[in-house]
């Protein structure tokens, strides 16, 4: 996986962001936020090729979550942003 290009996660009143830059990124008609640990990931990923066991350790690294439960997670917020358009197989 890898975050495409165009995508930037900004901070905005306490809200995580992501804004895509370039008009073939563009869709007005959805907003993408990310709660805290999300963006932790996204951060962590950003300019890298990654896999969601490579998300999974970012989050047992900074919280105190079992190694199934952060797979599981990265998996699932992997699959959402593949959905959204913003992250590449």
């Amino acid at each position: 996986m890898k975050i495409k290009d165009g995508f930037e996660l900004l901070t905005v009143c306490d809200e995580n962001i992501i804004i895509s830059h370039g008009t073939q990124n563009i869709n007005f008609s959805k907003v993408i936020t990310l709660n805290e640990s999300a963006a932790l990931v996204w951060k962590a990923m950003e300019g890298k090729t990654f896999t969601a066991q490579d998300a999974a350790k970012v989050l047992t690294d900074e919280y105190e979550v079992d190694e199934a439960t952060a797979l599981a997670d990265s998996e699932n917020l992997i699959k959402t942003w593949v959905e959204a358009g913003i992250v590449e197989a």
